[in-house]
């Protein structure tokens, strides 16, 4: 089950992404388990960031994998404020960045990460096929 939740904003998300999401899981071999989006501003997730990550500093996206096997399951924080900030410093669309963001979430419950420069090469281009599959 996907689910959507906000925290310090209004319900204001386009949420018809749940099949495309997984389709995503599908594809890449994994079963759905509990997947819980959380929308929220810069400083909850900041917040969030400080306090589990021991992080100082804003990001889009911060996801709690909680997979067992190949059940995918995990909480997945979103700024939605350093989403659309992103959209505008890179000329891109909100809703695409968006997807970008919703779909990195769900790679990295899939196992890709992207720490090294090469598996952020991968991560990439990973979103960029699920992004031209998104109809």
């Amino acid at each position: 089950m996907i689910q959507f939740f906000y925290e310090n904003l209004p319900e204001s998300v386009n949420t018809d992404y749940t099949a495309w999401l997984k389709d995503i899981i599908l594809s890449e071999e994994k079963k759905l388990g509990e997947i819980n989006y959380i929308f929220c501003d810069d400083e909850y997730l900041l917040k969030v960031n400080q306090d589990y990550l021991q992080h100082d500093y804003y990001t889009d996206i911060i996801t709690f994998d909680y997979v067992k096997g190949k059940t995918i399951s995990g909480e997945i924080f979103v700024s939605l404020q350093r989403i659309s900030d992103n959209a505008s410093t890179l000329s891109k669309d909100y809703e695409e960045e968006l997807r970008r963001v919703l779909a990195h979430g769900i790679l990295h419950l899939c196992g890709y990460k992207d720490k090294t420069e090469e598996e952020e090469k991968e991560m990439r281009r990973k979103e960029d096929h699920y992004l031209a599959k998104y109809n």
